[in-house]
């Protein structure tokens, strides 16, 4: 499994690119902001990927981040969401906006994403919902990919596990309070959702402050 390619880029397509390694070129599809984010032809780049394996073809997907890549084999997990959705879901919101949209239970912002319907888009929130503070929990600072001097291609273990927040700041403290209201009870789903709520009330809140105010939240309505 090709977990990871540093090269140069050949050439830009509407939704791929070919990333020249020693010779060997690379046909990487990613979504638009991926695309954007990405150099001009003729210079260096590295992107995380994921192959996707059919009968009478192999594509490979690329990600600037780990937490892209994450989302992304999330996605195409969830019935009738092929490569296809799961990039233009990418596209359309960004990692980070994804997993607000299914914390928060908003389908209408994953419709849209072009070729989702409404149907779909609530099958992914349904489905990912009780996934999402875990992927949240890796930060969008997690995993960046980066080109190498010797551009040759990179098979790391693949990270199907999340890793742990250590950096200071909103993320590590919307991490604790997900893991605090989880060990009182609540379900993953229904943390990650007060958690975001309250993040976006109060961006520089700390630990204590977004377990106070998601408990506001989750408290029954008289």
């Amino acid at each position: 499994m090709i977990g990871k390619i540093s090269g140069r880029i050949d050439y830009r397509a509407v939704d791929h690119v070919l990333i020249d390694v020693r010779g060997v070129g690379y046909l990487v599809y990613v979504s638009e902001r991926t695309l954007a984010q990405l150099p001009a032809a003729g210079e260096a780049a590295a992107l995380f990927t994921d192959l996707l394996v059919r009968e009478d073809n192999l594509q490979l997907f690329g990600f600037t981040t780990l937490l892209e890549k994450e989302w992304y084999r999330l996605l195409v997990s969830v019935q009738g969401i092929g490569a296809k959705a799961a990039m233009a879901i990418l596209g359309a919101l960004g990692p980070e906006g994804v997993g607000r949209a299914i914390a928060l239970g908003d389908w209408n912002s994953i419709k849209a994403a072009r070729g989702v319907g409404p149907k779909t888009a609530q099958r992914i929130v349904n489905e990912l919902k009780d996934k999402a503070p875990a992927v949240m929990a890796m930060g969008h600072r997690t995993g960046v990919a980066t080109s190498s001097e010797t551009t040759e291609v990179i098979e790391p273990a693949q990270p199907s596990k999340p890793q742990n927040i250590h950096s200071n700041g909103s993320a590590a403290a919307q991490s604790e309070a997900l893991s605090a209201l989880q060990n009182l009870g609540y379900s993953s789903g229904e943390a990650a959702s007060a958690v975001a709520q309250a993040g976006q009330t109060d961006p520089d809140a700390d630990t204590s402050h977004l377990i106070r105010a998601a408990l506001k939240l989750l408290a029954p309505k008289e």
